[in-house]
């Protein structure tokens, strides 16, 4: 990569740097007109680069291999999707914006301080402040002043008491920046909308700003798990773009240039929109299914572990997230499902989607069987036992509590008369604010110390390393139940202790 940097900060890049001149006019120009500037255009300006004077703002372009990348991008949102998309971008060797309305997130990430636990994004956040490449705001004056490419990577959650996604973030991102939008620019979605959102938001667009037609939208859904959302921004199976013209489809192509060969996929808005919902639902399909055998093994007395392992070996179904357990959770399947149940049905497609109902309503009943087979090996009652919980998180390397099927069978437990204590490597925090009734401890063995049994609910793997004789020091009763199916049963059945399983004799 060659980066070209002209302004008075050209200092502490991974690169060689020019030290270049202009007049303002001529960068604003420059800025101006995103779409316009092919290779020779470019070659052209580095050409002209001892002419310009240093008074003008520091702004950096990069060349990687092929790809010249004259744009300057904002991101909208700085939470889960916003914080790692920005950071990454700039990680690419674009200059970022990263805006949000919560002065005291803007404040945290300025210092290089995240807000979530995201393995490997932390580095790639301060690196990229300290290079100047990346920073924050609250304005969306500036951000509109700063940007050629807008991503917005605001949540759609669900609605309260309805299956509907609340899609007022979005709505409420282009109201606020479109007013300011006076330039030809793309702006991007990448957040997960019910089909005929983007329709919406384009229409939206081209009526508040005052650049009109000249202010376009796409849409790329992002494609992020949680615990490697750095890993696949920077190394994506694939893009998809939702464009409406050659121009919006040719600013995308650019951007991602430097991703190298990545399949892309052009397509439509409702068939962009379409993609995030349809693979989360097939997603969340695959896991209930082994969730639903499993429940058919234990009446069977079948092991669904085995049942798994040989399926897997089928190419046609494979292996992946056929892991029986607790079920799914977090910030995007269960709601994202729902959303999508919710707007077949106003599209009337409703009949479509019926089997999505059974794949939720197994999803849940796995809580509730997890909770029964606790209950069974205290005695039948959990009033004046002690419950020993390992995980509050939705999934491990990441302190996401956000419908966690854990924290759900913790805080039922402890209902029910348990007294719960709690353990999570990262999540202890979140969990702590979210239910202060509940007992937590710093360690695994604390959390299991007295206790009646144990419940493995999150798949960290310090819990899977766990020695089963120094935990059963520490207990009432060597009584476990692994929720995740991420022990080995055997090992453990060897130290004493009775263990039951989801789906398993």
């Amino acid at each position: 990569m060659v980066t070209i940097q002209y302004g008075p900060a050209a200092v502490g890049l991974p690169t060689s740097v020019m030290t270049a001149q202009s007049r303002r006019a001529d960068v604003d120009r420059f800025h101006g007109s995103p779409y316009r500037w092919g290779q020779d255009q470019f070659a052209q300006v580095a050409q002209r680069a001892v002419d310009w004077p240093d008074t003008m703002p520091d702004h950096k372009v990069s060349v990687r291999g092929e790809h010249a990348v004259p744009y300057r991008l904002t991101v909208l949102g700085t939470g889960y999707l916003g914080a790692t998309h920005a950071a990454c971008m700039a990680e690419l060797g674009f200059e970022v914006l990263g805006l949000d309305v919560d002065e005291r997130k803007i404040e945290q990430l300025q210092r290089g301080e995240l807000p979530i636990h995201e393995p490997g994004l932390e580095d790639v956040l301060r690196r990229n402040l300290e290079s100047g490449r990346l920073r924050f705001t609250t304005s969306y004056e500036e951000a509109a002043r700063f940007g050629d490419v807008h991503f917005i990577c605001v949540g759609t959650p669900q609605k309260k008491g309805e299956y509907a996604a609340d899609v007022s973030y979005l709505d409420a991102v282009v109201e606020s920046l479109a007013p300011h939008l006076d330039r030809e620019c793309l702006v991007v979605g990448k957040s997960t909308v019910p089909v005929g959102t983007a329709e919406r938001l384009a229409e939206k667009l081209v009526r508040l700003a005052p650049g009109g037609i000249e202010v376009e939208l796409a849409w790329n859904p992002e494609f992020l798990r949680e615990g490697f959302a750095v890993q696949d921004t920077l190394h994506p199976d694939r893009i998809v773009l939702g464009v409406t013209s050659e121009r919006a489809e040719k600013v995308l192509r650019d951007v991602y240039a430097p991703l190298g060969e990545v399949p892309v996929v052009v397509t439509d808005f409702p068939t962009a929109e379409l993609v995030k919902s349809a693979a989360n639902a097939f997603l969340a399909t695959k896991i209930s299914f082994i969730n639903a055998m499993a429940e058919v093994c234990e009446t069977a007395h079948a092991d669904v572990k085995q049942l798994s392992l040989a399926l897997s070996f089928d190419e046609r179904i494979g292996g992946r997230y056929l892991n029986p357990g607790l079920g799914f959770g977090g910030g995007c399947l269960p709601k994202d499902i729902r959303a999508f149940m919710a707007r077949a049905g106003e599209l009337g497609a409703d009949q479509a989607l019926t089997f999505l109902r059974e794949v939720d309503a197994i999803n849940m009943r796995r809580r509730a069987r997890m909770v029964d087979l606790a209950r069974g090996l205290v005695g039948g009652s959990f009033v004046n036992r002690t419950v020993g919980v390992l995980g509050a998180a939705f999934k491990p390397n990441s302190d996401d509590i956000r419908d966690s099927p854990a924290l759900d069978v913790a805080v039922t437990i402890g209902r029910q008369g348990g007294k719960v204590t709690i353990y999570d490597p990262v999540a202890l925090d979140n969990a702590r604010k979210a239910h202060p009734d509940l007992g937590y401890a710093g360690t695994a063995l604390e959390a299991a110390r007295g206790a009646d049994v144990v419940l493995l609910l999150t798949e960290w793997q310090e819990f899977v390393d766990l020695d089963p004789e120094e935990l059963g020091a520490v207990v009432a009763s060597r009584n476990i139940v692994d929720g995740r199916n991420a022990l080995d049963a055997e090992i453990w059945r060897c130290a004493g202790w009775h263990y039951r399983a989801l789906g398993r004799p």
